[in-house]
């Protein structure tokens, strides 16, 4: 790839089921607290699966100081909060963002699906007479990131990103792209979706749903979990933070994408391998070099064989750790790899692997030198990372982080 400027990580936002705040965030993953539980934002009696990753200690007004919330989505709302979570977190004035042109790209499955589950409940219980017009404005999936650039008064590349479960990925690597290009000195990054009726019916569906909580790599894994959550994190030139004395998570090495189209909800190893090896290429770095992956990890039968399989294709035998912390939030759909992110840069941080929760025997039939760090998290030092991100559709993306020393 032609020479660009370097990309670091200084800011980390976090509004998820096992706390909010990018510390709070990362002790609990680190701890391996689990997040999910009945859920509590519609009524979920009739579904015989009823638990999801909700933020149950979320109030908006805590956090923002232009948005309206009655005139904003959850989504909106969670992807703002986190924004001004990741930029206090990056020391960044609201002026500095200004002068820097920044944006807002995020990611999304769902959109304002919890607005979305309200017009349909004025529907139903009323007609189509009944339905709110201004509840009906909020709809449109672009305002998840409009609410980041409104809350923050950003004036750069505004966009919403839909590719629903690998889609912060692809807003790290879109925002990657623009600062690394010269078209823009810092970008926030992230996505986010909201628990909602919709969701939850189509995974039960699916046959995809776990029956009590999500064990990704074990034996008795079941399915998944829907989550819930905003997940920012604040991209600059490498420059520009050394010169404003910013704390430095991690620098972003390079990233790829693919979309192999082969199946509409099945994952391909074959596919996922390629677009390992080529977000290695990207990164200039060796398989060897890899020490920790945040996986997908869905905790589906399917996904984690699958993964693995494509793991295995790319590092043969040494598999480095990989480990999923969907097991702790549970799938949050358009943020998901948003928050895999934000727990790399604290494992490069911190010195620790995340680890799987809920699991007690590690599933077998994946094969010899499966590490997903079952229980807690553990000491170790971590100076490249890779972060997973899968969609149905095909939709693959993966990030490399890496120590800035």
């Amino acid at each position: 790839m032609p020479e660009g400027r370097r990309v670091v990580i200084t800011g980390l936002g976090a509004v998820s089921p096992v706390g909010i705040g990018a510390d709070v965030f990362a002790d609990a993953v680190r701890a391996g607290a689990v997040g999910t539980g009945p859920i509590e934002s519609f009524d979920a009696s009739a579904f015989p699966r009823a638990n999801a990753g909700e933020v149950l200690d979320f109030d908006p007004a805590d956090h923002l100081k232009r948005l309206d919330p009655a005139r904003w989505g959850r989504s909106g709302l969670l992807a703002a909060a986190a924004a001004r979570l990741a930029v206090a977190d990056a020391g960044i004035d609201e002026e500095q963002l200004t002068a820097a042109g920044a944006g807002a790209i995020l990611g999304t499955t769902s959109g304002e699906s919890a607005v979305v589950q309200a017009l349909a409940e004025q529907w139903v219980a009323d007609g189509l007479s009944a339905v709110d017009g201004e509840l009906a404005g909020q709809t449109p999936a672009s305002r998840i990131a409009n609410a980041v650039s409104a809350e923050l008064r950003l004036t750069g590349e505004t966009q919403t990103i839909p590719t629903a479960c690998s889609a912060s990925n692809y807003a790290l690597g879109y925002a990657y792209d623009l600062v690394r290009s010269g078209e823009a000195d810092v970008m926030l990054a992230g996505g986010a979706d909201a628990v909602n009726r919709l969701t939850h019916a189509g995974f039960y569906a699916l046959g995809a749903m776990a029956e009590d909580v999500p064990r990704p790599f074990a034996a008795d894994r079941s399915g998944i979990v829907t989550g819930e959550g905003g997940a920012v994190l604040v991209l600059e030139t490498y420059d520009g933070a050394k010169a404003r004395g910013a704390r430095i998570y991690a620098e972003v090495l390079g990233y790829a994408a693919n979309c192999d189209a082969a199946h509409m909800v099945h994952p391909d190893a074959t596919s996922i391998a390629a677009c390992i090896e080529a977000a290695h290429r990207a990164a200039g770095v060796e398989p060897a070099q890899i020490d920790y992956i945040c996986a997908h990890g869905t905790g589906t039968p399917t996904n984690d064989t699958t993964e693995v399989a494509a793991a295995r294709a790319v590092f043969g035998d040494r598999i480095p750790p990989i480990s999923s912390i969907k097991s702790m939030l549970g799938h949050t759909m358009g943020a998901a790899s948003g928050f895999g992110a934000i727990a790399c840069c604290k494992a490069l941080e911190q010195d620790f692997l995340p680890p799987t929760a809920n699991v007690e025997v590690p599933d077998p039939a994946l094969g010899e030198g499966v590490d997903c760090v079952p229980g807690t998290g553990r000491p170790a030092r971590l100076d490249i990372v890779q972060n997973h991100g899968f969609a149905f559709g095909g939709n693959n993306v993966i990030t490399i982080l890496g120590r800035v020393s």
